[in-house]
């Protein structure tokens, strides 16, 4: 990492920074969708009967898909805003998609409510072999479901040049 860039010294006052909740449903309609949108074919994600006699009970999410949210919070955007805008003030224009880690805990269901959060996690700055400065950040969101159980962890990171 590069100490005392202004870029990472303004990203560091971000750290941490965590959006209010936002509400997801998740309805067997859109479970089907998905899984067709993604050409899963798994009948666990459409076959009702199937499903009803596996070890879950009932139809499942595929993994990575938690539902649609019911409405946006404006705390997201105004976060995302914060962080890309202070990349986009020092230059780095690029930002890319770094990839995606999950870590699953429990099965999400049809007719769960999920509630997620979203938090600025981390922030590095390494100067790529061509000299150029490079920002890694990390966002990563939390799932509830109705219960108050964590269904999974997303960790997204973007890469800025």
């Amino acid at each position: 990492m590069v100490d005392g860039s202004e870029v990472m010294d303004k990203l560091k006052g971000l750290l941490g920074t965590t959006t209010g909740p936002v509400i997801n449903e998740v309805e067997v309609g859109a479970i089907r969708r998905y899984a067709e949108a993604v050409d899963d074919l798994n009948p666990l994600y459409s076959d009702v009967e199937y499903a009803g006699k596996s070890k879950y009970g009932e139809i499942i999410c595929p993994p990575g898909f938690f539902g649609w949210a019911k409405k946006v919070n404006d705390e997201s955007v105004e976060m995302m805003s914060k962080v890309f805008g202070t990349l986009i003030e020092a230059g780095l224009f690029r930002i890319l998609d770094g990839g995606v880690e999950y870590d699953f805990y429990l099965p999400v269901r049809a007719g769960d409510t999920l509630t997620w959060y979203a938090r600025f996690a981390d922030a590095k700055e390494r100067v790529g072999k061509d000299g150029a400065k490079m920002v890694f950040i990390t966002m990563e969101l939390t799932f509830i479901n109705q219960n108050g159980d964590a269904v999974a962890r997303r960790r997204q990171t973007f890469i800025a040049r």
